[in-house]
């Protein structure tokens, strides 16, 4: 790849304003590999405080942002160039937003008596919009309508009815709170992602360009490979390692797609079913430790639950999840009576060429386990992998792909950012009107008590969010709205927040936009729609293990160990009756009178009633004897 130029752009050799691109493509690659410097100084110094650190690395990522992503996209166009203009303006408007942010002084509580000096109202009128125009050009419309309904609220919500009706605030007031506070834009969702996600971003940057990315799918298809399904089931082992080092289940799905897509259609699986499967592994990516996407960062800052104990909690029910995935997987294998693939190289073999790959991350695993901060981890993993791949010749890198991982990691970063400022917005408007006490006693009083319809009904919010924000924005989104009324169900607060971040992953495989599947379709050339339909099958976990959650000591730390077994199994016995029970399949077909008792052992097992939920595990434990007896006998 070619650092010098727009990645996101074609290369033909002659194009209009072609001496502009490149002056924008260096001037991108400058001011992006400043930003990771900048970062990693930061990390590592911590010299600049907290308020005054994160408006400038906003203003940062929006500069970078209106030169990577530009007003006209379309070089051909005669307003190409007027694009260009109106986006360096814009930009100049960043800088003197940051100008006037650099020398507030916060001590001084005069404006909140006397408001706020001119070009101080109009440096924070000009940063919240910008900000919205940054989150359309980098997570779309949907993220910047929901801010705007919120502010909304805020300002005229004395104009609505009795029960949802508040106090007004004057636009003076919502500036000194959404960008002159640390209560708004520059919250504690942005405070993680321009500490912790930004190093773990860059962390992964590293890691792709090292060739770490492909040691872990080369490793997943000779472990899984010679297996029935192999190429299948490498895919979920990949995408299991890959899926939180890259941030997003697109880019994941794409990334590793274009490896095990094709293998797994070869093999003789469906392109819908190709596509689903990538889909589902590549999202649970983002719940794997011991790096979990940016939510999980987020969720420390929210609970004040130290990152080792939720990456802790959090192995279970990630394993289950990936149980779960490689079951389909596999019962789909034997459905259409694939075989294994012929030849995968020796795991030996992959190991001897790349194990060094495995250290960086046995290093931030061990720091994180020992409660060491998770911005110095990602320093001292961004280290480890410069430092391990100058250890072999095939995976040392030179200057060039140095800064190619210092531009991506900051370019890849951007999205998140936006999102995490534009959700501050969100999270302001919660905290400054009490909606969410509203939103709270709502959703208490339609689910009439019952947690199970609460927890439907969060469902279909994280739904509806997840269709157009990322991840890391719905799971923020969801948590201050949704949290409180788990709280009041007596649930412990880890856990609360664990079954939101895990219900925000949702809307990358459910239909009717399942964005991880759709892009899994465009690779596999196979039907969006149906791929959706495969990719929500195939991520049942997401929707069964937050349920579990809820009705087992799945993540609760206080647990002893024989609650915790019990409850893995209570979850395995749920995931193992779903499967069989939609595919109609387990060792042989299932007769109708196995199918019926695979369905009725889902609710026996999951709600317990009268005490005897462990019936299920037993109806489903003599469902498997009977079906190997019968495969025995057959054969």
């Amino acid at each position: 790849m070619d650092i010098m130029t727009d990645k996101n752009l074609p290369e033909p050799e002659h194009l209009p304003h072609e001496r502009t691109v490149n002056l924008f493509g260096y001037l991108i690659l400058g001011i992006a590999v400043a930003l990771s410097v900048f970062q990693i100084w930061q990390g590592i110094s911590s010299t600049i405080s907290a308020t005054y650190f994160r408006p400038i690395h906003l203003c940062w990522v929006l500069i970078l942002i209106f030169l990577h992503y530009p007003l006209v996209s379309n070089r051909k166009s005669h307003l190409y160039l007027v694009g260009r203009v109106v986006d360096l303006a814009l930009c100049g408007l960043i800088v003197f937003a940051a100008y006037r942010m650099s020398i507030f002084d916060y001590n001084d509580i005069n404006h909140l008596f006397y408001g706020l000096q001119l070009p101080d109202m109009i440096a924070g009128c000009a940063l919240l919009l910008l900000l919205m125009e940054g989150c359309r050009r980098t997570v779309g419309w949907v993220m910047v309508l929901i801010a705007v309904l919120f502010l909304s609220y805020s300002a005229f919500g004395d104009l609505l009815p009795s029960g949802f009706a508040i106090k007004s605030y004057s636009l003076q007031e919502l500036i000194q709170f959404q960008i002159f506070s640390a209560n708004g834009v520059f919250g504690s969702a942005l405070g993680i992602a321009a500490t912790t996600v930004f190093i773990f971003v860059l962390f992964g940057a590293f890691l792709e360009v090292t060739g770490a990315g492909k040691f872990f799918i080369d490793l997943a298809f000779s472990i899984a490979g010679k297996y029935r399904g192999g190429p299948a089931k490498a895919a979920v082992l990949a995408s299991a390692g890959l899926g939180s080092i890259s941030g997003s289940a697109i880019a994941n799905t794409v990334t590793t797609g274009s490896i095990t897509i094709p293998m797994m259609k070869k093999l003789g699986y469906k392109p819908e079913q190709a596509a689903g499967i990538e889909a589902a592994a590549s999202t649970g990516g983002q719940i794997m430790p011991p790096i979990m996407g940016a939510g999980a960062f987020v969720m420390a800052q929210f609970t004040g639950v130290p990152y080792s104990e939720i990456m802790l909690a959090s192995i279970a029910p990630a394993i289950l999840y990936f149980f779960c995935t490689l079951l389909y997987v596999h019962l789909m294998a034997c459905k259409l009576n694939l075989k294994a693939v012929s030849r995968t190289e020796a795991v030996i073999s992959v190991m001897k060429d790349g194990a060094h790959h495995l250290i960086p991350l046995a290093l931030i695993t061990t720091l994180l386990m020992m409660a060491y901060s998770p911005l110095l981890v990602g320093v001292a993993g961004c280290a480890a992998i410069l430092v391990t791949a100058a250890l072999r010749k095939h995976s040392r890198i030179g200057l060039k792909k140095f800064i190619e991982g210092m531009k991506n990691g900051a370019l890849m970063a951007l999205p998140i950012s936006a999102a995490c400022g534009a959700a501050g917005i969100i999270v302001g408007v919660v905290g400054q009107t009490g909606i969410g006490l509203q939103f709270t006693q709502f959703v208490m009083d339609f689910s009439g008590g019952y947690m199970l319809i609460a927890l439907g009904l969060i469902s279909l919010v994280a739904l509806v969010l997840g269709m157009g924000l990322p991840v890391t924005a719905a799971y923020i989104v969801l948590a201050v709205m949704a949290v409180p009324m788990l709280s009041d169900f007596g649930l412990p607060l880890l856990t609360a927040h664990l079954i939101v971040f895990w219900l925000s992953q949702t809307s990358n495989v459910t239909p009717p936009i399942a964005l991880a599947a759709f892009a899994g379709a465009g690779v596999a050339n196979a039907n969006p729609m149906k791929s959706s339909v495969e990719a929500f099958k195939l991520a049942g976990g997401l929707f069964i293990i937050p349920i579990m959650m809820a009705y087992t000591n799945l993540v609760n730390s206080d647990a002893g160990f024989v609650d915790l077994t019990f409850s893995i199994i209570q979850t395995l016995t749920i995931i193992i009756a779903i499967a069989v029970a939609i595919e109609g399949y387990l060792l042989r077909p299932l007769t109708g009178v196995e199918r019926l008792l695979a369905f009725f052992t889902i609710p026996l097992t999951m709600l317990n009633p009268f005490g005897v939920g462990f019936l299920g595990i037993v109806i489903m434990f003599g469902l498997i004897l009977v079906q190997w007896r019968g495969k025995t006998q057959e054969a």
